[in-house]
């Protein structure tokens, strides 16, 4: 491959990952799983560079020409200014090598769930379905930081890469995940379990057993 048609192909690529941020962004706007200016994604490009939703942008109205594309080193190379939230973002890629993409989002159940005091802060999800197992593993409580604050990214990154999701007290949860799609996915399985373990709060529940959970758990999880 010369160098020209090399580098159409990865300007292809990152043309094809802006659409499908907006096209996720907007599909998670329009159900009501973010809402106003709230939320964030990031998507990792095959040279190492993010494209990022700019900071205070509607996920239900983003323009794929204006999202944040930041390089290796975290400098801007086009589009507006980054999410604030960007030590979150850059803690799952740091520590988490197979991730392809990161979303945060300010889901009404997740962020409730995370306001109960009787949450297990190592696991904050009851093991009411096998799906949000299989595809997230665990998810740690971590505790309130104000919004931008970097010390959310180090919170992350003292869980070693053994989490794919997290809960952020009183905010919201954060997904990571190979792919875009995997990383939304994982994000609706999260907010489907919160809705459940509020539903169910209080009922004589029959949960999974520990030998189920132990058979459904993501290799990598802890």
């Amino acid at each position: 491959m010369t160098d020209a048609s090399q580098s159409r192909t990865e300007a292809h690529t990152e043309a094809r990952a802006r659409e499908r941020m907006v096209m996720f962004a907007k599909s998670l706007f329009d159900r009501g799983l973010t809402n106003g200016s709230t939320g964030n994604i990031s998507v990792r490009l095959e040279d190492g560079s993010l494209l990022v939703t700019p900071t205070g942008s509607s996920m239900g109205f983003l323009d794929p020409a204006e999202i944040s594309h930041i390089d290796p080193q975290g400098r801007l190379l086009s589009g507006l200014k980054p999410t604030k939230e960007m030590p979150l973002h850059s803690a799952f890629y740091e520590t988490r090598t197979g991730t392809g993409a990161v979303v945060h989002l300010h889901t009404t159940h997740s962020t409730a769930l995370s306001t109960l005091p009787e949450v297990d802060p190592d696991n904050v999800l009851p093991p009411i379905t096998p799906y949000a197992i299989m595809k997230m593993g665990k998810v740690k409580l971590l505790p309130f930081f104000l919004p931008g604050d970097p010390a959310m990214g180090d919170a992350v990154r003292g869980l070693a890469g053994k989490r794919s999701a997290v809960l952020l007290a009183n905010h919201g949860p954060v997904v990571a995940g190979a792919s875009l799609e995997a990383a939304v996915y994982a994000m609706e399985e999260l907010e489907e379990n919160a809705k459940l373990a509020l539903l169910l709060r209080g009922l004589p529940v029959r949960m999974l057993t520990p030998q189920q959970i132990a058979d459904l758990m993501p290799k990598d999880d802890c």
